[in-house]
């Protein structure tokens, strides 16, 4: 079964702006997990955790795929940016 779309807007502050950082706001994830069941947590640019560097790590492989294949992945950049990837 496929998840529920959900449209989330910067404007409403669901989301934050390609300059800002990319990325949802905690507003923003609350309301694609009420939306779709889903458990989205908040970003982790210095884990503290093992599950986090595991996340980070993740994240960071994920997007630089996206941004290798994508013409214009400036909210990809500056997730992985945000979020510390490279470091």
């Amino acid at each position: 079964m496929a998840k529920k779309s959900v449209s989330l807007s910067v404007g409403r502050g669901e989301k934050l702006s390609t300059k800002a950082g990319a990325g949802l706001t905690a507003k923003g994830r609350e309301r694609y997990n009420k939306a779709t069941g889903s458990n989205l947590k908040p970003p982790a640019p210095n884990p503290k955790t093992k599950a986090d560097e595991g996340r980070k790590k993740s994240f960071c492989s994920r997007m630089a795929g996206v941004v290798a294949k994508s013409k214009n992945a400036d909210r990809a950049k500056a997730s992985m940016k945000r979020w510390n990837c490279g470091k």
